[in-house]
């Protein structure tokens, strides 16, 4: 397998791919995550060399078209059948592809098939016979490696992984590709010449998040505000008009998803299902839960759950940077031009935004704060807190709430300098503690943990107050280590 030192990140990933072909069984791996996130570059990349077979479906094309991609692809790997017009069908497509394996000489046989949604095409039966060929021959055999990859989620749920007929348990691994985290952002980054800080790496990932093609268009010349500047604010701009692409590449019915979206974006701090529900074109049932965990898989929105509370009191919150980014500064702005980002910066927009930017990256690297709270080891449940009394009103960021009868209050700050904690906050912590205590009625440590960009400025308040306080530099200190599949 490949060991190629310009791979960025990505080790548990390339960990399964390896399992996978160099398992004892035939395996069906699918691989998806949103628009550019990288998939096919990883296969394609960590594969390289161990294809018997690479398709990469088209988009917006009739059956005929793509059973014509079939067979030029099948030329290029077999170039004996060049002469022959394309199958009539993607049963007659398989069966051809099974001739072809058989012909192959290599102890695994690895199958890629790329955008696999846009292969099903209306009447086309691709699924029907994709389904037969790894039913009826490929699980039959020992040598089988089959790769399905693709972005669009709800094809992938409803088609492959959570399909209740002939497919139904089928697939026996799965990756879903996450974006990049602050430290394999960083290490990209260099990989290209940046000598950005971490304070401008940190705005950098708050407006388009750890998504690799977008950073792959960052011109490492340039400053940060230049860069967003450039890709946001001109009228040729990569990610001024990315939002109606991106999600239309991975929802069938994607205006049901946009008008969530868009709801949420209106709401920082979240909304419960049926405060959603009430705002939306769809209503409660099936389709709304289909489009809710859609958008959840996707990494678009998060669920938290509210300490103490249960299921049914969640909070769904759009957390994608770059949606997020889109709806507070490109959505109908008439901005453009050089200087258009710079002049926005440290207005009152600015500063709310950056707030729950930066708190959403926190809540994304909530290993690596574990990490440098030397809990990693401690099984620790994440969530928030609210309480609206009418005697006056508290919210905590995130509560981390450990096994070993303890609890972290974080309060995360985003600030442009070593944060102060003034008589006034120091009044405020304390009054979140105690309601916090009181309304919970935990008989746990509660701990004060202090998250900012630079520390905090030493003052009595901070050691009356703050068990911990951490900065930036922990989110940039470790890679994920969660298991996958």
């Amino acid at each position: 397998m490949s060991t190629a030192t310009d791979f960025i990140g990505r080790i548990p990933e390339r960990q399964m791919l390896d399992e996978a072909y160099n398992s004892a069984k035939s395996e069906f791996l699918i691989v998806f995550g949103r628009r550019r996130v990288g998939k096919t570059y990883l296969i394609s990349r960590h594969l390289a060399g161990k294809f018997d077979f690479r398709l990469i479906g088209r988009a917006n094309v009739d059956l005929a078209r793509q059973l014509l991609n079939f067979q030029t692809a099948l030329a290029a790997f077999d170039p004996s059948r060049q002469s022959e017009s394309p199958p009539s069908s993607w049963f007659e497509a398989f069966q051809r592809l099974i001739a072809h394996l058989n012909t192959t000489r290599r102890k695994r046989k690895v199958i890629f098939l790329d955008e696999l949604p846009w292969l099903d095409t209306p009447k086309s039966e691709f699924v029907s016979a994709l389904e037969h060929f790894w039913n009826s021959w490929a699980a039959l055999r020992s040598d089988i490696l089959l790769i399905g990859c693709g972005s669009a989620a709800s094809w992938i749920q409803n088609k492959l992984i959570r399909d209740k007929g002939g497919l139904h348990n089928r697939v026996t691994r799965r990756i879903h590709l996450s974006p990049f985290t602050l430290a394999e952002t960083e290490k990209f980054l260099q990989s290209k010449g940046a000598q950005y800080d971490r304070y401008q790496l940190l705005k950098l990932y708050m407006t388009m998040g750890g998504i690799p093609f977008y950073l792959e268009n960052i011109e490492t010349n340039r400053s940060v505000a230049q860069n967003i500047d450039r890709m946001f604010f001109t009228d040729i701009g990569l990610l001024r008009d990315e939002y109606h692409h991106l999600y239309r590449s991975l929802f069938t019915n994607h205006e049901r998803h946009l008008n969530i979206i868009e709801i949420l974006s209106k709401k920082p701090r979240g909304l419960t299902r049926a405060e959603i529900s009430k705002k939306s074109i769809l209503r409660e049932g099936g389709s709304f839960s289909v489009v809710l965990n859609e958008l959840e898989q996707s990494g678009f929105i998060r669920t938290e759950y509210p300490f103490g509370r249960s299921k049914r009191g969640a909070i769904y919150r759009l957390t994608d940077p770059y949606t997020l980014f889109y709806f507070s500064f490109v959505k109908n702005s008439k901005a453009v031009g050089p200087g258009s980002w710079l002049a926005r910066l440290d207005s009152p927009k600015w500063r709310a935004w950056s707030g729950y930017a930066f708190e959403d990256i926190c809540k994304y690297h909530v290993f690596a704060i574990k990490q440098a709270l030397g809990i990693s080891g401690i099984y620790t449940e994440t969530s928030t807190w609210q309480n609206r009394s009418s005697s006056g009103g508290a919210q905590i960021d995130m509560v981390l709430d450990r096994k070993d009868h303890t609890i972290n209050i974080c309060e995360i700050k985003f600030s442009q300098d070593q944060y102060a904690i003034t008589k006034k906050y120091a009044e405020n912590l304390r009054h979140k503690i105690s309601s916090f205590r009181q309304t919970s009625r935990t008989k746990k440590t509660i701990l004060l943990t202090m998250l900012t960009t630079y520390g905090l400025k030493q003052n009595k308040y901070v050691q009356q107050l703050v068990a911990d306080y951490l900065n930036m530099d922990v989110l940039f200190a470790s890679n994920r280590d969660w298991v996958i599949g």
